[in-house]
């Protein structure tokens, strides 16, 4: 019988913990905008600085999880995110606002360093990662909903952050003290698959550069283009995080059915045609339809690059560095969305954001289609002829190394001649019975 798969709820909480300052970041750049004497560039790029310092978490972080201790690393950075967002909420000083920020944002980057390495280290990657997006997305929801009925001011979302700190911390006791072992006997093997994981964390920069370019300006795309108020957009993001939660709940239940290269490829797409439409709405409808669906695909194609990350090496190595290089593309966002806005407007900001990710949904497909797709199926590998031997990609979950990789060579079928004594003729066996005293071997008796 199989074990029974059994959802690490506490993982999920440093998880939701880590991702949940960019999951506010419109809110929190609107904050700054209009609570604090600062432009609506230099808000984002105060959004930014905090991304960058998460990024910058995990390019230090990634290979010291196990040196340090999975459990110790997290509460560290558990109490930096609640300093330095508890700080910067409650002052209006801007230098010590963006240097709380800054202060929090490696915090929330090294509690998603820790979340991204014991993920690899589960039996099912992509079961963790889903859970950790449906728990941020809702939370996300709920204090978008919350926020504009308790007045203005740019401390309350980095407060709400702070809190969330605060909350997980205790759950980190039933975290181990250290990364899981990688199943190899090489404790400092070289990174497996280091041409995909490079490629794979290149395209990673800029599809998070895309969506946070978008998601960084969305708030001023509603009030300032489309003429909404504040409650009606914070309502929009909140109905559009609950369809997130929907797509989240989709891609738990299709899993590895249809492998990863079509919900990355295809769902890439999708998200190209729904920045285009957010971007370039005018109205409640244009931009409701264009943040719900772009939301609703945004988690899905998201938690299946969470676990082709992690299946490149079960270490979570690779998980680390492409997470930490999707954080460099999420920091950039807000000035990238803020600079293109303001010089070009955002239905061309929309279009630009739209035709890149259109380029990079190509060798990010591919980096899915080389390393992963369905587990090893009997007569998938033959003996002579056919097909080279791993018709495999490892379903969701399938450690690396445990199968041969796609297109690696067929092992041929070596013939060994083996010296054995002459097989006894047909005389030399008798009916079976009780051997009689003296008997010799042949004769039949027993």
């Amino acid at each position: 019988m199989f074990a029974p798969r059994t959802t690490p709820w506490s993982l999920v909480a440093l998880f939701t913990a880590g991702y949940l300052a960019p999951y506010l970041l419109p809110t929190t750049v609107g904050r700054l905008d209009s609570g604090l004497p600062l432009s609506a560039t230099q808000a984002g790029a105060a959004g930014s600085a905090l991304l960058l310092s998460s990024a910058a978490a995990g390019f230090v972080l990634a290979s010291r999880v196990e040196r340090i201790g999975a459990r110790t690393l997290a509460r560290i950075g558990l109490t930096l995110a609640l300093i330095g967002y508890g700080g910067a909420a409650l002052t209006t000083a801007v230098p010590a606002v963006v240097a709380g920020a800054v202060l929090g944002g490696f915090g929330s980057g090294t509690a998603t360093t820790v979340a991204a390495t014991l993920i690899a280290g589960q039996r099912d990657p992509h079961r963790a990662s889903t859970a950790g997006l449906l728990t941020v997305s809702a939370l996300a929801g709920a204090v978008y909903l919350t926020v504009p009925h308790l007045g203005p001011g740019h401390g309350l979302p980095l407060a709400a952050i702070a809190l969330t700190a605060l909350v997980v911390w205790p759950l980190t006791g039933r975290l181990p003290a250290g990364a899981p072992a990688a199943p190899t006997r090489q404790h400092k093997a070289r990174l497996p698959h280091a041409r995909s994981g490079l490629v794979l964390a290149a395209a990673m920069l800029c599809w998070s550069l895309a969506q946070n370019s978008l998601w960084g300006v969305s708030g001023r795309i509603g009030l300032d283009q489309a003429h909404l108020s504040e409650s009606t957009v914070g309502a929009v993001f909140a109905v559009a995080l609950g369809a997130g939660l929907t797509g989240v709940l989709a891609a738990g239940a299709l899993g590895a059915r249809l492998g990863r290269a079509v919900p990355i490829g295809a769902g890439t797409v999708l998200i190209a045609g729904c920045i285009t439409l957010s971007a370039s709405s005018t109205d409640l409808t244009s931009f409701a339809t264009g943040e719900i669906a772009w939301n609703t695909m945004y988690p899905v194609v998201l938690s299946y690059l969470i676990g082709l990350a992690a299946s490149l090496d079960p270490r979570g190595r690779w998980a680390v560095l492409v997470g930490s290089a999707s954080s460099l593309g999420t920091a950039a966002g807000p000035l990238t969305g803020s600079v293109l806005s303001a010089q070009a407007g955002f239905p061309v900001m929309g279009a630009i954001l739209a035709a890149g990710l259109l380029v990079i949904a190509v060798p990010m497909t591919a980096v899915a289609l080389h390393t992963g797709g369905r587990p090893l199926l009997p007569g998938a590998i033959r003996r002579r002829g056919g097909h080279p031997a791993a018709l495999v990609a490892a379903a969701t979950g399938t450690p690396t190394g445990t199968v041969p990789e796609i297109g690696a060579p067929e092992q041929p079928v070596v013939e060994i001649a083996v010296e054995a004594a002459a097989i006894p003729t047909q005389r030399a066996y008798d009916k079976a019975g009780p051997r009689q005293a003296g008997a010799s071997p042949g004769s039949g008796a027993l």
